[in-house]
């Protein structure tokens, strides 16, 4: 007669050596993944260098990603602002810190609020389309037409998007950040009744020019984060409608995950510096 809990130990065994498994193989996948990545911003980067790029789409594609984002990038950095005016004056006026609320907002939207959340919308609806757009080229064959054309797909795809993202990202973010700005004084002023000279004195005396910096560098670098992936994303989807909807989707989350995870290492490594100059 079979001994229950010998048996109940083999399926656990059995269990844990297939989650093992499977968990090698996702982390296997995600390296490779992450490689290839790299070897297509490092063609892409080749391509710019030696000038192989269509520069004929890259004032078309600022366009896109800059001026028809301007609308969802001006309503998320207005209200952020808003309603961190807000919060912050509920928290300050409990220690009669009332003016140094748009101080608050100022660095808050200069070096971190504003690169980032400009970074997501911008994901939302860049690097979906980026994605769509390429993924739609992928499956109708258009980029293996490119390919006979003796056009490299990277040189017409994909350099212009990454150049305009770069342009784009820190344009949008510098209009994020004053609209969050006016935002927070519009509402400190208006609806607060917080003495307007002390507001904006400790402001400017508090918000330094590194903060601006700081977030210009990240906006920067998440553009080629947003571009790189969206790109990648549809000229690697699989064939079909469903492909191209699932491209599109990882497209805008791997594009957020990575602007997180690579806020907190910029902060970091950035606040460093900063605290040495």
């Amino acid at each position: 007669m079979a001994n229950p809990a010998l048996a109940k130990t083999r399926r656990f065994d059995t269990v844990a050596v297939m989650f093992s498994l499977s968990a090698n193989k996702r982390v296997i996948e995600a390296l490779a993944e992450l490689g290839r990545i790299t070897l297509l911003a490092r063609e892409a980067v080749l391509s710019l260098l030696k000038g192989r790029a269509s520069w004929r789409d890259l004032l078309y594609q600022i366009y896109f990603i800059g001026v028809k984002s301007q609308s969802v990038v001006l309503i998320t950095g207005a209200f952020t602002g808003m309603v961190l005016a807000a919060q912050t004056y509920i928290q300050f006026h409990k220690v009669k810190m009332d003016t140094a609320t748009l101080a608050v907002v100022g660095v808050s939207m200069c070096s971190e609020l504003g690169p980032v959340l400009t970074a997501l919308m911008v994901a939302g609806c860049v690097g979906a389309a980026m994605a769509a757009e390429i993924g739609t080229m992928r499956v109708t064959e258009q980029i293996d037409a490119l390919r006979a054309l003796a056009t490299h797909p990277v040189d017409y795809l994909v350099v212009p998007r990454l150049i305009a993202a770069h342009i784009a990202l820190p344009l949008l973010t510098v209009e994020a950040i004053f609209i969050g700005i006016l935002g927070g004084y519009f509402v400190s002023v208006n609806l607060l009744d917080i003495e307007p000279t002390y507001l904006l004195a400790n402001m400017l005396k508090y918000t330094h020019q590194a903060d601006l910096v700081i977030g210009l560098i990240k906006a920067f670098i998440y553009g080629g984060v947003i571009a790189l992936i969206g790109c990648y994303k549809g000229m690697t989807c699989r064939l079909g409608a469903e492909g191209v909807g699932q491209a599109t989707t990882e497209a805008v989350v791997y594009a957020s995950i990575t602007i997180l995870i690579a806020n907190f290492f910029l902060t970091l490594v950035m606040g460093k510096l900063v605290g040495l100059l």
